[in-house]
Formats: structure tokens, C-alpha cells, sequence
């Protein structure tokens, strides 16, 4: 796996990257308040079988990392259109999300997606409770004012950031971009409180540039069937290995 930097952190006004590791990863959400025995994110090292194998078990969420080209920019812009214009399929409601508003976040996006959107525990009065707590009736876009106003995560950016295995860059611009994936039941299941089955679950793609929670299809293996929607989506189509998947995993770190 790659150890670019990429997503959070502010100097001057600007966000700086976060490292792309799961070591990093993991400190970033303790000290945010995740309950370090729940669990830690681990390195996917790549999409064979034999590989997704040896990756703890439960996955609770994905991270994918992934270079933004003209293409993929297009394809973007198209599926956003045909989704506002023609709707998905019906989105659970209770799903964690916002947009995101800070130019390099997107580190921080996909954690909080991540984290929030996976039946974890949080260190009372942390910062990631006040910040649910605050956030939780809101519309993603306030959300996001939230997120760029809230002092809550600066120290924790700042050590974060500086605490990975290279140097920050000297220039904060970057073309890769993060990107989460969880699985969810169809609606109306959790609301109305109806027993959930892995029949209906739905593999749902959380990405604060787009226009909302992306419904990515029936959800039977979400480790597998998140490979396999990163081969055929996202690696296929270019020639870049500028590629890394993170799954947040239950239990504590086994290192």
C-alpha cells in the first residue's frame, strides 16, 4: 500500500495531508475518541482473495485512496447528474453523511464516515461524540460549516499529520482523493426497526464531493464485494497505481 499523503490539518488556511497508513489512521481515530479495544484499521494489500483473506475480520468499512482523472471526473459529474435527475435506489436513512467543503479533507471525510457509520464505541465527552452530538440533526451542508468551524479535531490533525512515516509536502495540492464504503440495510429496515438479514444489505459508498450517500448494489461479502466494485470501478480504468484500501476492523490492533 501506498503511503501517500493526503486529506487533513491546517497551516496558513490549509489542510495539510494526512498519511495514508493505517498506523496513522488508527491514532487519528483514538485520539478522536474511538475505544482503542473496538477497533483499528489494517492495510488491504490488494484484491485477490487469498489477500482480502487475511484481513481481520469484521470489516466494518473501507478507505480507498484512488488518483482523480479527467476521466473519472467526467464519470463523476455524469452518475451525480443521473442521480439528481433520475434518483438510485432508496438509501438508508440513518446513514452518517456530509459534503465536503474544505479543499485536501477528504482524509478526515472518510474517517468520520467511516467511524460514525460502524457500530464502534466512543469515549464519552470525546471529540467525535460532541461532534455527532452537535451534528446529528443537521443537513450535510451544515455539517460541513460545522466541520470547517469546530475546534475539536485541530490538535489532533496537527499530531496526526506529523507523525506518519514521511515529511509533510511542501505543496498541499494533490489529484488523489479518499473515498469510504460501509454496508447498510435497505430501507425501511432500521426504521422501523425490522431484524436485519445480510440479504438485505446494500453496499453504500460515502464520498463527501458527491451528491449524496452512492447506493453501489446488493451487499452478500461486503470485503469481496467492495474489491470487486474497486476493480471493475475505479482500477480498471486507469493505469495509475496510485491505489490503497484501509479497512477500519474489529477488535484492538493484533501488532
Amino acid at each position: 500500500m501506498s503511503e501517500t499523503k493526503t486529506g487533513s490539518s491546517s497551516v496558513g488556511g490549509r489542510w495539510i495531508p494526512l498519511e495514508s497508513n493505517p498506523e496513522v489512521l488508527t491514532k487519528w481515530a483514538v485520539k478522536a475518541g474511538l475505544v482503542e479495544s473496538q477497533a483499528h484499521f489494517e492495510d488491504i494489500y490488494g484484491l485477490d482473495p487469498e489477500l482480502l483473506g487475511m484481513v481481520t475480520q469484521p470489516v466494518k468499512a473501507v478507505i480507498l485512496l484512488f488518483p482523480i482523472t479527467d476521466a473519472y471526473e467526467q464519470k463523476r459529474r455524469e452518475e451525480d447528474a443521473r442521480i439528481t435527475a433520475e434518483g438510485q435506489p432508496p438509501v438508508d436513512s440513518t446513514l452518517f453523511w456530509m459534503k465536503q467543503t474544505i479543499s485536501n479533507a477528504c482524509g478526515t471525510m472518510a474517517l468520520l464516515h467511516s467511524l460514525i457509520n460502524s457500530d464502534v464505541t466512543f469515549a464519552p465527552e470525546s471529540p467525535i461524540e460532541k461532534f455527532i452530538d452537535v451534528a446529528k440533526d443537521k443537513t450535510p451542508e451544515e455539517r460541513a460549516k460545522i466541520l470547517e468551524t469546530t475546534p475539536l479535531f485541530a490538535d489532533i490533525h496537527a499530531d496526526a499529520a506529523s507523525g506518519g512515516q514521511t515529511a509533510v509536502p511542501a505543496d498541499l495540492d494533490t489529484d488523489l482523493h479518499f473515498t469510504c464504503f460501509v454496508q447498510a440495510p435497505a430501507p425501511p429496515a432500521r426504521d422501523n426497526g425490522t431484524p436485519v438479514t445480510q440479504e438485505g444489505m446494500r453496499l453504500i459508498e460515502l464520498d463527501g464531493r458527491r451528491v449524496g450517500p452512492i447506493d453501489r448494489g446488493q451487499c452478500n461479502d461486503f470485503l469481496q464485494d467492495v474489491a470487486k466494485f474497486v476493480r471493475n470501478t475505479y482500477v480498471a480504468h486507469t493505469a495509475s497505481v496510485h491505489f490503497s484500501m484501509i479497512a477500519l476492523c474489529g477488535g484492538p490492533s493484533p501488532e
